[in-house]
């Protein structure tokens, strides 16, 4: 199994949306994603509210069967399509792939 997180900040404001819509619309689309993906285990989206410096704005959790399944996910075109819209909404952005 495969384990991927990312997290996210986004910009302050950005195609007339605030942080906390952007926020808002990245994981209701993330969350249409569900079911519609072989191979994904567990996908869980958080939105923070710790307000601290080192905080982030949003956390993708998930879990894939392998690492082929993760591969699948990361070019399949709905994945393509939601990072095309988030892509110019956001600030900073890390990642961590591991198996378990």
């Amino acid at each position: 199994m495969v384990v991927h997180i990312v997290m996210f900040t986004f910009k302050g404001s950005a195609n007339g949306m605030n942080k906390q819509q952007i926020a808002r619309q990245v994981k209701e689309r993330f969350e249409s994603l569900r079911g519609k993906l072989s191979g994904v285990r567990k996908f869980e989206v958080g939105l923070n509210f710790n307000e601290g410096p080192a905080a982030f704005d949003l956390v993708l959790n998930s879990e894939f069967d392998s690492l082929e399944a993760l591969q699948v996910y990361q070019v399949h075109p709905a994945h393509q399509e939601l990072k095309a819209f988030i892509d110019p909404l956001r600030d900073k952005l890390a990642v961590v792939d591991y198996e378990l």
